[in-house]
């Protein structure tokens, strides 16, 4: 009776819903710059929340300088230049092409990183990699239960390499994207990590990435990153069952 269920998902608090919500009507074009966003009232109806809710939301998109409020008229939609965060819609998963981009975006952040790691990094965070990868290593075969140990073996070992780069923006903004995947897919990457002929080469992938970092070879460490994580998103994104277009 094993692996009948996939892992449930921490539900997100109302407020961030309603504010995914409306970035997706932005991102799809049914919210434009200078629109005038719907009353409090009219958005408490039509997301079926109390209005607390939705002026919580609301003060989410203020701070990210998503939305303007005008005194007396409204909130409107700014100018996308005037933005002040990056947020990762839920919308990015429902589309191949949305994915595949946020992949590559993920890829040139990680192996960038790798490459000022192999520069950067102290015996004692190498060992933190190398313990990362004992585990991962450890984990080879079994059922779902491995996997997830593999998976979190890997998160935390390319997570220890983004420590090594002395870089907190690296290690922020890594972080961000990755925990965005696991929330929407991580059952995809634990069945993949299921699969035998993948962990054998993921392995082979992860120790070249090592490797080069040991050898303080950055060009080395960038590349093998790179080829790596190439490999993942492809993987990644042909399993997710996700629209094409």
């Amino acid at each position: 009776m094993s692996d009948i269920f996939e892992r449930v998902s921490r539900p997100r608090r109302l407020p961030d819903e309603i504010a995914s919500s409306i970035l997706e009507a932005i991102s799809r074009g049914d919210l434009q710059a200078g629109d005038r966003l719907p009353t409090e009232m009219d958005l408490s109806d039509q997301f079926g929340v109390a209005r607390t809710v939705v002026r919580e939301a609301i003060s989410l998109l203020k701070f990210d300088g998503v939305i303007t409020a005008r005194q007396g008229v409204g909130a409107f939609v700014s100018e996308a230049s005037s933005r002040r965060s990056f947020r990762i819609s839920p919308s990015c998963f429902a589309k191949r092409q949305q994915l595949v981009k946020l992949l590559a975006l993920r890829t040139s952040v990680q192996a960038d990183a790798a490459a000022v790691a192999a520069q950067c990094r102290s015996e004692e965070q190498l060992a933190a990699m190398a313990a990362a990868l004992q585990r991962f290593a450890d984990s080879m075969g079994g059922g779902m239960d491995a996997a997830e140990v593999r998976v979190d073996a890997e998160a935390a070992f390319y997570r220890a390499i983004a420590e090594a780069s002395d870089n907190e923006y690296f290690v922020e903004f890594i972080q961000m994207i990755d925990a965005k995947l696991m929330e929407n897919l991580r059952s995809v990457v634990v069945k993949n990590a299921m699969v035998s002929e993948i962990g054998d080469r993921v392995q082979a992938e992860h120790d070249e990435v090592f490797v080069a970092i040991r050898d303080r070879d950055g060009e080395r460490a960038r590349t093998a990153t790179r080829r790596h994580y190439e490999h993942a998103a492809r993987r990644l994104a042909d399993r997710s069952g996700i629209e094409t277009v």
